[in-house]
């Protein structure tokens, strides 16, 4: 290999791509890289499960993860916004619901729903799978929550339902729906990353990036 020419600089190594923890699908976090001016080739995606949601991130194996709602994690930092992302609920193709243009979450009331899973934070889960309607009534939270393929199986196995996000849409088997609930407000969507950790000077600029994106 020939020798720099003196006085010439050493090329520089492109840093490696940011590694987001993602939940279900990448889609959405591929429009915030992508309103924010990120490459594809900047970004690898790393899966996590909402069992253990800050498992990659406390390992390492994370710069950051995609969030909705404050964890309230002592070791956890929240940037600002970097999208939002609207209510629905997911039903399998047989329920009483499916096929709707939109729902009611006092509709949803008249249906069991899934209890908050492994070590999920309670107080988000409240926010995503609410105890009760905005009029009182209870929702009964009462399947258990583990994985995505287990989720579609009892959706599309009974009457179960679940509260979530339209943009599990993405990932999501056809005998699925996801119907928009037009009575929860849209849900924040920020990185979280870990708290007294400087990130890398590329991971600071796409948090940044995001940030103002969403601003525009």
């Amino acid at each position: 290999m020939p020798s720099p020419r003196p006085g010439s600089a050493l090329p520089t190594a492109a840093p490696r791509p940011v590694r987001l923890g993602v939940h279900g699908s990448t889609r959405q976090a591929e429009r915030i890289a992508a309103a924010a001016g990120i490459p594809p080739s900047a970004v690898e995606y790393v899966p996590y499960e909402v069992a253990e949601p800050f498992a990659p991130l406390r390992a390492g194996l994370a710069d950051l993860m995609l969030l909705k709602y404050d964890p309230l994690e002592p070791d956890i930092a929240v940037s600002a916004p970097v999208a939002f992302d609207g209510r629905a609920v997911l039903v399998g193709a047989g329920h009483p619901l499916a096929g709707r243009a939109e729902v009611s979450i006092e509709e949803v009331a008249d249906h069991e729903a899934f209890r908050c899973p492994g070590s999920f934070p309670p107080h988000v889960w409240d926010l995503v799978v609410p105890p009760r309607t905005p009029r009182g009534r209870p929702i009964r939270r009462v399947h258990p929550m583990t994985t995505l393929d287990a989720l579609a199986e009892l959706l599309r196995g009974g009457s179960a339902v679940h509260v979530s996000f339209r943009s599990l849409e993405a990932v999501l088997p056809p005998d699925i729906e996801v119907v928009p609930v037009h009575d929860l407000p849209p849900s924040p969507v920020a990185f979280g990353r870990l708290r007294g950790v400087e990130p890398p000077e590329h991971v600071a600029r796409f948090v940044a990036a995001a940030e103002r994106a969403v601003q525009r």
